[in-house]
């Protein structure tokens, strides 16, 4: 997170937002050393996004902000409790999975702060779908089947969601740092897979996480027509959206109701 650029931002969007974080100094702000700020900065900044702009953030956006945080304690859990099965994620992959799990938890963390009191708990899973998949913590092809299913799902929610933060840069903004290192996830489980990076056509995971990606008009423009590309390669060019509505489909089957 290259902070100097986001408060910089920040300052064109609000020039008083200095006067809003007081309890922040700039001075404190980007005065972490390296690895304090690795760790620390993310929460200073939803800190002070949160008291900044808190009291007045729209309804909406706190239901987003909501939806995405369900959307990461899903992952976050998930990664939690395979990395802590023995003997399901093989060494060399180990590593990556530990590297998504951080990063799972960092986003909750920002979320959950920036949501302040309008945070809502941690619900209770059931990876197994209600018995869909059984053995999601015993099968490793299962484990990544899965893992592929929620980052690629978290992609296209991001995605769906983006119009409703456009009333308030700051969120915004994060929701789309988020959303890229949740596309980095999905190219990178698929590799693991045997599977290309990008998605073609509706191929992957069965049901409705792949649903509509087989598009090939953006904006009502033909692209296979005025690019000469195969309608399967305009597929993986252009990544769309899901709604709330199709990505809480997906994923209530894993929340225990």
């Amino acid at each position: 997170m290259n902070l100097q650029n986001l408060f910089n931002a920040l300052e064109n969007v609000d020039s008083e937002i200095y006067e809003r974080v007081k309890h922040v100094s700039r001075r404190q702000l980007f005065s972490f050393g390296k690895k304090a700020a690795l760790v620390a900065a993310p929460l200073a900044v939803a800190s002070s996004l949160n008291k900044a702009y808190g009291q007045s953030m729209p309804d909406r956006t706190v239901e987003v902000l909501k939806f995405a945080l369900l959307l990461e304690y899903l992952e976050d859990e998930f990664y939690r409790i395979g990395l802590n099965t023995a003997g399901l994620i093989p060494g060399s992959d180990r590593v990556i999975f530990q590297q998504i799990s951080k990063h799972e938890t960092a986003h909750v963390a920002l979320l959950r702060t920036a949501l302040g009191s309008a945070v809502e708990p941690k619900p209770t899973f059931d990876f197994t779908a209600r018995g869909a998949f059984p053995t999601v913590f015993s099968n490793y092809d299962t484990f990544k089947t899965l893992a592929q299913a929620f980052e690629d799902t978290g992609v296209r929610a991001y995605k769906g969601q983006a119009p409703a933060l456009m009333v308030n840069d700051p969120v915004l903004e994060t929701a789309l740092r988020i959303h890229s290192v949740e596309a980095r996830h999905a190219a990178r489980i698929r590799v693991l897979r045997g599977m290309k990076g990008w998605i073609t056509g509706m191929e992957g995971f069965p049901g409705a996480v792949y649903s509509g990606d087989q598009a090939t008009n953006e904006r009502e423009i033909n692209v296979p027509g005025i690019s000469g590309l195969s309608s399967s390669v305009v597929s993986e060019s252009f990544d769309e959206p899901l709604t709330k509505d199709q990505v809480l489909a997906i994923a209530l089957p894993f929340v225990r109701l």
